[in-house]
């Protein structure tokens, strides 16, 4: 079963007025301002979605990128315990 659309009333400044004027109306990419905001939530959705992936893709490339002498070793015992959330 689809979902029901919900009525919404936004308020813009001038500016953006412009800018979504520009992006609904012919040629803009989009068909209408409600699937332009659609697309909007969509993207953010997806970017907080992604939010912890990239954040640990940021420490692991630091990790890996730290010079040698910096490395100790840890047993899997050692770890463990101490990441525990």
């Amino acid at each position: 079963m689809a979902a029901q659309p919900r009525t919404m009333t936004l308020e813009i400044d001038d500016e953006l007025h412009e800018v979504l004027t520009l992006m609904v109306s012919d040629p803009g990419p989009y068909q209408s301002v409600s699937a332009y905001v659609e697309d909007l939530i969509r993207r953010d959705m997806a970017s907080q979605e992604a939010a912890p992936l990239t954040q640990l893709q940021v420490e692991l490339v630091a990790g890996v990128s730290a010079p040698e002498p910096t490395y100790h070793s840890s047993s899997a015992a050692e770890v463990i315990p101490a990441n525990r959330i």
